[in-house]
C-alpha cells in the first residue's frame, strides 16, 4: 500500500476516515483534508479509475492487520504425519502396539503413514502386506479414514491413515 505522498496520480477517489465518499479530488486536496485531520491518505484500491484512496490512521491500520493475521495463525492447526513401519511376518502382539501407536497419533489429530517393508523375496508375497495394511485399517476404522490405499511404491507398501474427527481446513 502507498502512503500519502508516495501516492503519485493526478487525481484520486476520496474516502473519509468515516468511510464516507467524498468524491473525485485533486491529490493535493486528498493530501491537505488527511493531514488537517492528523491522518494518512492510504491508497486502497490503486487498479481502480481513479485509484480509491482513504483517509486514515496507517500505523493503527498496520497494527491491527498484523493482530488479524497473528489470530488466524493461532487458529490454524498443523498437522503431522507419524509413521509407522511394519513387516509382513509381524507377530501379533507387536501388531497390537502398532495399533496402539496408531490411535495414539490418531487422537493428536496427526495422520499416519503405515509403511510395510519388504526384505528379499517377500515382495513376491505383497498380498500379505496388503492384508496386514488392511487388517490395520479395519481396526482402527472408527477413529480413522483411509487417505491412500495401500500401494507398492519400491519395496515397501504405503497407506495413509488421517483422523476422522479432524475438521476441514477452511479457506481463506
Amino acid at each position: 500500500m502507498r502512503i500519502n505522498e508516495e501516492i503519485r496520480v493526478r487525481e484520486i477517489r476520496l474516502v473519509g476516515n468515516d468511510s464516507q465518499q467524498l468524491g473525485v479530488v485533486p491529490i493535493k486536496e486528498g493530501l491537505r483534508i488527511a493531514v488537517e485531520q492528523g491522518l494518512d491518505l492510504v491508497e486502497v484500491a490503486p487498479q481502480a479509475k481513479p485509484p480509491v484512496c482513504r483517509i486514515m490512521d496507517y500505523g493503527k491500520h498496520k497494527y491491527e492487520q498484523s493482530k488479524r493475521d497473528r489470530d488466524a495463525r493461532k487458529k490454524q492447526k498443523v498437522i503431522n504425519i507419524k509413521e509407522l513401519k511394519l513387516r509382513p511376518k509381524i507377530e501379533e502382539h507387536d501388531f497390537q502396539v502398532k495399533v496402539k501407536n496408531a490411535q495414539r497419533f490418531l487422537l493428536d489429530g496427526d495422520k499416519v503413514k503405515v509403511t510395510m517393508m519388504f526384505r528379499g523375496r517377500e515382495i513376491s508375497h505383497s498380498e500379505l502386506g496388503r492384508s496386514l495394511s488392511l487388517k490395520l485399517f479395519k481396526t482402527l476404522e472408527d477413529q480413522a479414514i483411509m487417505e491412500k490405499e495401500p500401494k507398492i511404491e519400491g519395496r515397501n507398501m504405503i497407506m495413509v491413515l488421517a483422523p476422522k474427527n479432524q475438521e476441514q481446513p477452511k479457506g481463506g
